[in-house]
């Protein structure tokens, strides 16, 4: 039988014997060269429509800040890192006087001990290790309350094992963690402190660049005494002081520092040290804000670790994201500014009985309540929001 051949052809009735022919493939028309070939029809490529391109443009963008996000907290918690060991370098097992933390800060009271040093001014104080500014910062964030207390560095308060002395003294005599005890004990344990940091006036000046500078109300003009002139010497001779308008003002990083130094307004005799440690503590504030604002976020790849370089601290790298939300969910319009106070007495200033209403401020076991009128510029008592204290 021939190759292809089938012996029967089929049909529906049946099947008959014969030779059926196979199916062969169409032969290519040959062309002749002179004609031309038909034209090769493509197929149309199909356009992205809006839709498609937002969406692959939005995931695009999340993916960018996943990975900006990823490397900005890597690098800032390589800069708190840093901040941790200079703590336990300063002062080793602090944490054995810090009260342990009740939670997470993004959702529990928190207190954090500030303190301020000023090692940059040109008086007898350079290589002192006393602290320029104490602040006590306490969150509320089941009540979006922040409350911040000041003490006066001359505040004369019982020292544990030292007997009686200013306070500042005690940043001297035992580091961060007798001034821990020394809080606690004039509180009467009611201000438990969580978390202690210090900061370094002397190169906070970087900081506030780093973050774009800061904005101050400042609350009455001031003309300062002369100190950290800028000319030479015939033109400080003419110079009468650093000039501060009234009202609220943008300040880059070596202005800030100076309104900080501040020791003497010469349009204001009532002007003390209690005023110029409120004006470090309304910088020191500004900043902690603009620190951990989303504006930093955006440079933290580049210098997170710069910017915790005048920091001392041991909250962690999550804590100090924490703190921001918290922050600035409250905002710093309605927060409580408190100070403790008393009569001055040669220098030093002795504690008035109404300290102890101040703290149950503080903690939110009392109203807050402005100092009261008559008491003097060292009067304890608490404002809110921008209010400013008044004698």
């Amino acid at each position: 039988m021939a190759t292809g051949e089938k012996p029967y052809r089929v049909y529906r009735g049946g099947r008959t014997k014969g030779r059926v022919p196979l199916e062969r493939p169409q032969t290519r028309r040959e062309r002749d060269g002179r004609s031309p070939s038909p034209p090769r029809v493509r197929r149309p490529r199909r356009r992205w429509s809006w839709k498609r391109r937002i969406g692959v443009t939005l995931l695009l963008v999340l993916l960018l800040i996943v990975i900006w996000s990823i490397a900005g907290y890597l690098s800032f918690r390589g800069g708190v890192a840093k901040a941790n060991e200079r703590l336990q370098k300063t002062s080793p097992g602090i944490e054995r006087v810090l009260a342990s933390q009740d939670g997470a800060v993004l959702s529990n009271p928190t207190t954090i001990l500030m303190l301020g040093r000023d090692f940059a001014n040109t008086d007898q104080r350079v290589t002192l290790n006393h602290s320029d500014s104490i602040m006590v910062l306490r969150t509320d964030p089941s009540r979006h309350r922040l409350a911040y207390l000041s003490i006066p560095r001359d505040l004369r308060v019982a020292i544990p094992g030292n007997g009686e002395q200013k306070i500042n003294a005690a940043m001297q005599i035992g580091g961060p963690a007798l001034v821990v005890r020394t809080i606690e004990a004039l509180t009467g344990n009611a201000l438990r402190i969580n978390h202690v940091m210090i900061v370094d006036f002397a190169n906070f000046k970087d900081l506030i660049d780093n973050v774009g500078g800061i904005d101050i109300t400042v609350p009455a003009p001031i003309l300062s005494n002369k100190f950290d002139c800028p000319y030479d010497a015939a033109g400080c001779a003419r110079w009468k002081g650093w000039r501060f308008a009234k009202g609220r003002q943008h300040m880059d990083g070596r202005r800030a520092l100076i309104y900080s130094r501040i020791r003497e307004n010469q349009l204001d005799p009532r002007d003390t040290d209690i005023t110029r440690g409120g004006r470090q503590q309304a910088v020191l504030r500004a900043a902690l804000h603009k620190l951990l604002g989303f504006g930093t976020f955006v440079k933290l790849p580049f210098n997170g670790k710069s910017l915790m370089r005048p920091l001392t601290t041991d909250l962690s790298a999550w804590q100090f994201v924490q703190l921001g939300w918290v922050l600035k969910r409250a905002g710093d319009g309605k927060a409580l500014h408190c100070r403790l106070g008393g009569t001055s007495a040669g220098g030093d200033i002795i504690g008035s009985e109404d300290n102890r209403a101040v703290i149950a401020m503080v903690t939110g076991a009392a109203a807050p309540q402005p100092p009261r009128p008559g008491e003097g510029l060292f009067a304890p008592g608490c404002v809110v929001g921008n209010q400013a204290f008044t004698p």
